[in-house]
């Protein structure tokens, strides 16, 4: 948990992570680094849940984090397209989330995966940083 504390611009109970882990463990995957001295270290992980949401079936990517050690070593990307092809095998037509406008880390990793920018969101984080909205089409 500590992982996710210390990496997300929002601070989350043991509560969120908690609905999300016990009504979509299916769509929750942790990265462990297996190399040299560094045995089953957690250095990454996705929150996800999937629901219908307008006649369609929505992912939505909740939560994700990589150690900044373990950063460009395409351990996000790698969560984030095993996250969307769990939700893409169980029917999911998209997957959303939102990140803040400025976390260019981010909106790289997601751009390179194909999420377009659906839409800003102002003052959407309790900072008061805009976010984006971004989506991915399955179908």
């Amino acid at each position: 948990m500590s992982l996710i504390e210390n990496d997300l611009s929002e601070p989350y109970s043991i509560f969120t992570y908690r609905y999300f882990l016990l009504n979509w463990p299916s769509y929750c995957f942790l990265a462990y680094l297996n190399e040299g001295d560094e045995k089953d270290v957690c250095v990454g992980v996705i929150i996800c849940r999937l629901q219908p949401h307008n006649g369609r079936m929505r992912g939505y990517i909740a939560m994700l984090a990589v150690d900044k050690q373990y950063r460009n070593r395409k351990i996000g990307v790698t969560l984030v397209r095993t996250a969307c092809l769990a939700m893409k095998e169980n029917n999911a037509d998209e997957v959303v989330l939102e990140t803040e406008y400025t976390n260019k880390a981010a909106l790289a990793l997601y751009d390179s995966i194909g999420f377009i920018r659906d839409k800003r969101l102002a003052r959407y984080y309790l900072n008061g940083a805009d976010a984006f909205r971004l989506k991915l089409y399955l179908k």
